[in-house]
């Protein structure tokens, strides 16, 4: 492990969960009366309930039109009509209620839509092409139905199925496959997953899409901003793969657990040991992201304002308008983990330069509880798979179909995590936000104190160590009452028999199983 020794966690002011941001987080809907400049109605608990119990079979981030349809037929055969208070319930519930709106609108809505109302010619003026491609991430927010924040991404929904797609990985998967983990995962504090999430082009998830950023980026540094994103790659690339192969003892542990492989006299993780060894693990992240966020500060620092001009073109547009350039650097000149290393910092350079602090802090659903095998059963597919684009849905409807094989004791065996980490999931959020907002500081040319970073990244470890604790301990119990029957379904579910693991990997490069040290001492 890169550092043994102790570190005392400061208490950090912002982390208390009476902030305003924790507010924010409690709702999706949370907005002051002053801020929606109406009068908000009292909604009848029993109404929110009851449309809570509604929506919470459903996944917001992956809605249908039919799914949505399906949604508001259940308002209707609870007696709901639509209206102010309806939408209030929504909202109270923890929902959106424009991403059904936007699916399945109103009759009078659609009426409008056949029949629309002629526009004086200031109106038309002010909208000449109705499917001109937003330019500000506003826009683009807007026109994505707002599916894609931190909100989302912690729901109920959103983590229930997550957590499910993380069962179904584990219970159909071996050691070798629970080891594949994207790079961009690590040190992930500078706004790229959000630009892939909410690119109005729609090749976020495509396999391109980093590599048409970088090269973009690459083709207007010069010599020395050129020379220190390679010197960072050389520097970082030992401790990168530290980070790695450090992932395996705590894989190790709960695939023990799960084969019932425990060392004599014990009988559970212990959580100590757990989350301790999580928060050294995440210490290295911190020490990642510091150096990082330092070297490409200084860069953006440097930009003259050609270079500007020609990323703020970028930020204005999408996939759809970026040009698409040749590679910029000879990969005969750094290893493959430094080649991978530099491309990542040129595509988070322009996703940093481009955002803010809520497009750092944000996460998708999966970003936690990464040791059970659900990003080899999602993105294995794309591996050495040029312009292949990974489905948005994959997560969402094969946990929704692995809950469906369950009975319910084991189904509630899962449901229950959702609750269980709920708090923790809230302060990893906060975190994230001090990481992000101290690491911003480097681009104003202001000093930040990596002490400081390393502290959040250490808190950050054991939050992420809590649930993945939990999630273990509950999968294995779920496990071993599964049926045959059920096992076969689930391997049929995961739908992966092309695909086969040899050994392990790093990251998502395929490497001989490592030695892996004594794991007793996770146990208890």
């Amino acid at each position: 492990m890169y550092n043994k020794k102790l570190i005392k966690l400061l208490l950090i002011p912002s982390l208390l969960l009476g902030s305003v941001g924790y507010l924010t987080l409690q709702s999706a809907a949370a907005q002051s009366k002053e801020q929606q400049n109406v009068e908000v109605q009292n909604t009848d608990e029993h109404m929110i309930e009851k449309v809570k119990s509604i929506l919470s079979k459903y996944d917001f981030s992956t809605l249908t039109v039919e799914e949505a349809k399906e949604i508001n037929e259940g308002f209707r055969s609870a007696g709901f009509k639509g209206g102010r208070e309806l939408e209030e319930s929504i909202r109270a519930a923890g929902y959106d209620p424009t991403v059904i709106t936007k699916l399945d609108p109103p009759p009078e809505s659609k009426n409008d839509n056949k029949n629309p109302k002629k526009k004086n010619d200031s109106e038309k003026n002010e909208r000449k092409d109705d499917t001109k491609i937003p330019e500000r991430k506003e826009d683009s927010e807007k026109a994505l139905g707002q599916n894609y924040s931190i909100e989302q991404a912690i729901s109920d929904n959103a983590q229930l199925h997550t957590i499910a797609f993380d069962a179904l990985a584990f219970f159909t998967g071996e050691l070798g496959s629970d080891s594949f983990f994207p790079p961009g995962k690590v040190s992930d504090f500078f706004g790229f997953q959000y630009f892939r999430d909410v690119d109005a082009g729609e090749l976020g998830h495509n396999t391109t899409f980093l590599s048409i950023i970088a090269n973009n980026v690459l083709s207007i540094l010069n010599d020395d901003q050129l020379h220190q994103l390679k010197s960072l790659a050389v520097d970082q690339e030992e401790l990168l793969i530290e980070y790695g192969y450090d992932r395996f003892p705590l894989m190790d542990a709960f695939r023990r657990l799960l084969k019932n492989d425990l060392p004599s006299n014990t009988t559970s993780l212990n959580l100590d040991a757990v989350t301790d060894y999580s928060s050294n693990l995440y210490e290295i992240d911190g020490l990642l992201s510091y150096n990082r966020a330092k070297v490409l500060g200084n860069i953006i620092n440097s930009l003259d304002d050609e270079q500007r001009a020609y990323l703020d073109e970028m930020a204005a547009g999408s996939s759809l308008t970026w040009p698409k350039k040749e590679d910029q650097i000879d990969k005969k000149d750094l290893t493959h983990e430094q080649h991978v290393l530099l491309m990542t910092y040129a595509s988070e350079m322009f996703s940093w330069y481009a955002g803010d602090v809520d497009s750092d802090t944000y996460f998708c659903p999966e970003r936690h509880g990464t040791y059970f095998g659900s990003f080899y059963m999602k993105d294995m597919p794309a591996m050495g798979n040029p312009d292949y684009t990974i489905s948005t849905s994959i997560t969402g409807d094969s946990g929704k179909e692995f809950l469906n094989i369950l009975t319910d004791e084991q189904k509630k065996l899962i449901t229950d995590l959702v609750d269980i980490q709920r708090d923790d999931l809230l302060e990893i959020v906060e975190t994230r936000r001090e990481i992000a907002s101290q690491l911003r500081e480097f681009i104003n040319g202001t000093d930040v104190d990596q002490e400081t970073i390393l502290q959040l990244s250490r808190k950050y470890g054991e939050l992420d160590g809590a649930i993945v604790h939990s999630y273990a301990t509950h999968f294995s119990k779920v496990y071993e009452t599964l049926t045959e029957e059920q096992k076969e379904q689930l391997v049929n579910l995961r739908n992966l028999d092309d695909y086969q693991v040899k050994g392990a990997f790093l990251y998502s490069e395929p490497i001989d199983m490592p030695d892996i040290i004594d794991t007793d001492y996770l146990f208890e």
